[in-house]
């Protein structure tokens, strides 16, 4: 199939008015004045925009369903603060219709997982928005281990196995030591017993895995680096609602940041600094971030919005378009396949009547795998 006239978006390139084609559900050609092969299927978009379909590096899309409460709410796993042998994709209910909602608002590929409720709470995968069965709609499984610092492991703990930050990094930094040693064992071919929440951390010990560190205070962003550098792991930084305190540390450490959500209410103490300056702040800083809904915090279809609200606040459009395609494609590791218009990658974008940070834009078609999906 031929795509002509529109103003593309490829997130590779500066955006520019000319064509694209797409065959077995990946790009094949992109350019200008690109010609049809004979018989081939010729779509004029002249007047309309391309994006690449959106991508959301941090939510819980799936796992918490909509109109209902604890009976369709699989998020936290609230009885133990170590729970890494959880996996997001088994609490992921793929016909939920926040899910049908994320993919009219174009949003085609995410990350989601367990809450932050626990020190350890278990795997992220990253899925595709269109589909019925969640094993088909899986594009890696797991993604991300997911930790937590600050206020949530302690609200939901307090008074039983945790009262303070110090616990958190105790528990975790306990975890991970016992991993390696549980990892020596079995490599030295030892007798020892099967553990399921070890096995599920020994990716993370042997760094084939990030940490999915959720912090908003500046001290738990400090101290999930500090970790970091110890146990030498990998992480990503999510929420970093603080982050303008700290821009040269967070910088210095190299890892990335995951920003947001901001378009809520102050919900709590560590959220008192929320802003959407903050991902312009990182982007002068030179950081890698994206930014997110933490769906269903925001719902999953205002993730341009979030981004539109940070461009209005300083954070330059195009980096901002960036933040929730190409970005998050690369903090998780999937830029090989989505996130950009690229020959070769996923067949995932966008058609749109304008840009689509502008509230006025009306999103005409989405398209995953090269099939028109909404």
């Amino acid at each position: 199939m031929l795509f002509k006239n529109a103003t593309i978006y490829t997130m590779e390139q500066e955006p520019f008015v000319g064509d694209f084609k797409i065959d077995k559900g990946v790009f094949t050609e992109v350019g200008k004045n690109l010609t049809a092969s004979e018989g081939e299927d010729v779509q004029d978009l002249n007047g309309l925009y391309v994006f690449p379909g959106l991508v959301e590096s941090h939510c819980h899309l799936g796992m918490e369903e909509t109109a209902i409460r604890f009976e369709g709410d699989d998020v936290n796993e609230i009885t133990d603060p170590i729970t890494p042998n959880m996996r997001g994709i088994d609490g992921c209910n793929p016909q939920d219709e926040t899910i049908e909602s994320a993919l009219k608002g174009g949003v085609t590929t995410v990350a989601a997982g367990p809450g932050s409720a626990n020190v350890l709470g278990g795997t992220f995968f990253a899925y595709k928005t269109k589909g019925n069965c969640i094993d088909e709609m899986t594009i890696q499984n797991p993604i991300a281990m997911k930790a937590a610092f600050g206020e949530n492991p302690k609200r939901c703990y307090q008074g039983k196995k945790i009262d303070t930050r110090m616990q958190i990094s105790a528990l975790l930094r306990e975890t991970l030591e016992k991993t390696k040693e549980y990892l020596a064992k079995k490599e030295a071919g030892k007798d020892v017993a099967y553990d399921q929440k070890l096995e599920a951390m020994i990716p993370v010990v042997k760094r084939e895995l990030p940490l999915k560190c959720h912090a908003h205070r500046a001290d738990d962003i400090l101290t999930a680096i500090r970790i970091a550098k110890e146990e030498n792991i990998k992480i990503t930084l999510d929420h970093v609602t603080d982050a303008r305190c700290i821009l040269p540390q967070i910088k210095e450490s190299g890892f990335p940041c995951i920003c947001g959500p901001a378009l809520t209410h102050k919900s709590k103490f560590e959220l008192a600094n929320m802003s959407f300056e903050t991902p312009n702040e990182l982007y002068k800083a030179g950081i890698l971030f994206s930014i997110i809904t933490d769906s269903p915090v925001i719902p999953q279809q205002y993730l341009s919005l979030s981004a539109a609200l940070a461009a209005k606040a300083g954070l330059p459009e195009y980096e901002a378009i960036k933040a929730i395609t190409i970005n998050p494609a690369k903090i998780l590791g999937l830029d090989n396949r989505v996130g950009s218009i690229k020959v070769g990658k996923d067949a995932d974008f966008v058609i749109c009547t304008k840009n689509i940070l502008d509230t006025q834009n009306e999103i005409q078609s989405v398209y995953v795998d090269g099939k028109k999906a909404a």
